[in-house]
């Protein structure tokens, strides 16, 4: 079930909200999970039982890291054990396969069969909240949660479960415990949430078409132009996909009382890379900052080792994101720019005006695309055509650049508009007025009248 389908919005979300605000205040951690668990279970019900073992895991390894320290041990190897459980889960569903397929290809046989099993929904987020979770335990930044109803609430909470924000225990602690929902947050919960839909269907899910006829007509039937549309399609489509299923992740934890952070903060205003990945799935980001990169010894071991742990931290970052090479190559990529901005130009692209715009401008499709395309010939192929290198077996490309444009310029526009802080500043500007409760009311039912016509209604990170 996703948050921009017509079963959610009128069938689950109302009866849970009904259920949630009638129940008594004690009791309405309860509720969360037991909503929770039924909103995992529509998609998947079996995989349920995983996340249930993964929080009964945690939860016995966390108490025993405190128990150990307590006693004046370490905690180590509760710790060790918790991160094993938890990533050999995570590779098993995720990455067993690519290991699989890499085996086969350095024997240059297929000696290994693949295992038919499907990726769990949320697998990599909350593998990842749980990681966190012992990992401050262990560093000491909090007493374990005793109640174990406390801490499934915290992991299973369905409006961040399958997507993020990877929320740390810290940020939602007190919350667990005690919490009102205010007639302003539930209001400004209502808004985030029609918004957040509102990027989703009605851009995200539009927009996708353009990148679909691209595919369509193949990369022998388009040019350099067109190929360059076809990226700057998905990034558009990427970006309101993930920040509007985002915001109504954002939306809905207001409606129930917590405040859960932010994940984007206009990534597509950057000037450089360095600043985009300030503002691009900064939960994400966060995660390796605190669990990887400042564990490695972050930039306090001289510059070598500080270029190795990047190295590590972006080649992660790439293959957290799927199980393929063009995922490890999109990191590595990432890790080569930041690189050369952080040694040659950051600082001068980042005083332009304009120098860095036009860099992003260049930087972000290019990246999407490595990102997009899991068939590395296909890739290959793609980003030649982009780079205006010649690719044998081209077809006569004439007007498929002006007939795409002249079908899509506006949405490409609307989109552009729409990522940068402007509609987010018109709304905070607006916020209690008629004018934006009607402009919401509007906008929540086109997008309901699209879902029900049955539009393109995939979710990309679904499949990460």
């Amino acid at each position: 079930m996703v948050f921009s389908s017509i079963e959610f919005i009128f069938r689950f979300l109302p009866i849970f909200l009904i259920c949630y605000y009638i129940t008594p205040k004690n009791y309405r951690n309860f509720t969360i999970l037991m909503g929770s668990l039924i909103f995992y279970a529509f998609g998947e019900p079996i995989y349920v039982l995983l996340m249930i073992a993964s929080i009964i895991v945690n939860h016995f390894f966390a108490l025993k890291i405190a128990r150990s320290q307590h006693l004046g041990g370490s905690g180590k190897l509760p710790l060790v054990l918790a991160v094993v459980y938890d990533f050999a889960v995570l590779f098993i569903f995720k990455y067993f396969n690519f290991a699989i397929s890499i085996v086969n290809d350095i024997a240059g046989d297929d000696i290994l069969s693949p295992v038919n099993l499907t990726l769990p929904l949320g697998i990599s987020f909350y593998t990842f909240q749980v990681v966190s979770y012992v990992a401050d335990v262990y560093m000491r930044r909090y007493h374990p949660d005793r109640n174990l109803l406390s801490f499934a609430t915290y992991v299973c909470m369905f409006p961040q479960l399958i997507a993020g924000p990877i929320v740390n225990y810290y940020e939602v602690a007190e919350k667990l415990k005690d919490r009102k929902v205010r007639y302003i947050e539930l209001e400004w919960g209502v808004t985030l949430f029609i918004m957040g839909l509102s990027y989703k269907v009605l851009l995200a899910n539009k927009i996708a078409s353009l990148w679909n006829d691209v595919q369509t007509a193949g990369v022998y039937g388009i040019d350099t132009f067109t190929a360059w549309l076809g990226s700057w399609g998905f990034s558009m489509q990427i970006y309101f996909d993930f920040f509007g299923y985002s915001l109504m992740a954002i939306g809905l934890g207001h409606m129930m009382g917590f405040k859960l952070p932010g994940n984007f903060a206009n990534p597509y205003e950057s000037k450089s890379a360095t600043t985009f990945w300030r503002r691009w799935h900064m939960t994400l980001g966060r995660w390796f900052r605190e669990y990887v990169y400042i564990p490695l010894g972050g930039n306090r071991k001289g510059r070598l080792r500080t270029i190795f742990n990047l190295f590590v931290v972006w080649s992660l970052t790439g293959l957290w994101h799927g199980a393929n090479w063009n995922f490890i190559f999109w990191g590595i990529f990432y890790f080569i720019i930041l690189m050369l901005e952080k040694s040659f130009y950051l600082e001068k692209i980042e005083n332009s005006k304009l120098l860095g715009h036009i860099y992003m401008l260049i930087l972000i499709p290019i990246s999407w695309t490595i990102f997009n395309i899991t068939d590395l010939s296909d890739l290959g192929l793609y980003l030649a055509k982009m780079l205006f290198i010649p690719i044998k077996g081209t077809v006569d490309t004439s007007g498929v650049f002006m007939n795409f444009f002249g079908k899509y310029w506006w949405l490409l526009l609307i989109c552009a508009i729409c990522s940068t802080r402007l509609p987010m500043k018109l709304v905070k500007a607006a916020r209690n007025t008629m004018t934006l409760k009607v402009i919401l009311l509007v906008l929540f039912w086109f997008s309901v009248y699209q879902l029900l016509k049955g539009a393109n209604n995939p979710f990309l990170y679904f499949r990460f």
